[in-house]
């Protein structure tokens, strides 16, 4: 029976010892990836309030675009030149969501329900 603890006992340390040169130099190691900058952030968002655009963003080929409208009257983002986007937002915090074009470049827009509203996309 003491022979059998013994034994167990060595056991245990052995396995204990293995496992603590696990975590040491030497062996293989997995790093965590790198965050993307903030300019290819998966989503952006424009906030609409007072029946203006919030400050012109930037953001990444293809990235998605969360529009939030808190006035009491829908809008729309629409771009002024062809037909890179164009969402409707309810009124009272609703939202609505599009993608940024591929090509890079400055894409002005407006709301087709209210001319004095106007706003820049930047796509980098």
């Amino acid at each position: 029976m003491k022979y059998a603890r013994a034994r167990a006992a060595a056991l245990l340390t052995a396995m204990l010892l293995a496992l603590a040169g696990c975590g040491g130099g030497g062996g293989t190691s997995v790093s965590a990836p790198a965050t993307a900058p903030a300019a290819t952030a998966a989503t952006s968002t424009i906030t609409i309030k007072d029946f203006a655009y919030g400050s012109p963003i930037s953001v990444g080929p293809g990235a998605t675009v969360t529009v939030t409208n808190m006035d009491s009257a829908a809008h729309t983002v629409t771009a002024d030149q062809g037909n890179a986007f164009d969402v409707q937002v309810k009124e009272n915090g609703g939202t609505a969501t599009f993608t940024a074009p591929a090509q890079p470049g400055t894409y002005p827009f407006h709301c087709t329900y209210h001319p004095n509203m106007h706003g820049t996309l930047t796509v980098k």
